[in-house]
């Protein structure tokens, strides 16, 4: 039950602490006030990676949440903003880069590994059914029959 309550609380504190991070941030209008939230939150954070810069409280996100704020007050619009973005950092602070060929393995790399997985489990499974399927030399037959005689007869002995 302490746990629970544990991980409620940091959950409630981590969003209280991202609404105050954001209440200091003031537009004349709703549409600006959204745009510099889709901006954020599409943008990756250079420092954790993980995170948008929206949800990152690393310095370099909070520089960059400030640079983003002050270029809309500077009446810049949201695909500005990006292209700037993008110019200066490289696809890589966007969450959903475009598909070009830089970003090919981004986009299409965890589908190749997949079929490259497929196709070795196939083969591996294929190999081990050809193995099972594979008759025995007379020799093999004849070392298994004693050993089954053997087993049968250690059997009998105990009864």
């Amino acid at each position: 039950m302490r746990r629970l309550f544990f991980v409620l609380s940091l959950l409630f504190l981590s969003h209280t602490a991202f609404s105050a991070t954001l209440a200091e941030y003031s537009f004349e209008t709703p549409q600006q006030d959204d745009d510099f939230r889709a901006i954020i939150e599409e943008m990756r954070c250079l420092v954790c990676q993980n995170e948008s810069l929206a949800g990152s409280n690393a310095e370099l996100a909070v520089d960059l949440r400030n640079e983003i704020y002050d270029m809309m007050q500077a009446g810049q619009g949201k695909d500005e903003i990006i292209d700037f973005m993008v110019a200066r950092y490289g696809d890589f602070v966007l969450y959903s880069p475009p598909v070009k060929p830089s970003t090919y393995p981004l986009w299409f790399g965890p589908i190749l590994l997949f079929i490259i997985g497929a196709v070795v489990l196939m083969t591996i499974l294929r190999k081990k059914n050809r193995s099972r399927e594979a008759e025995l030399s007379t020799e093999e037959q004849q070392r298994l029959d004693n050993l089954l005689k053997q087993s049968t007869d250690s059997r009998n002995a105990d009864q």
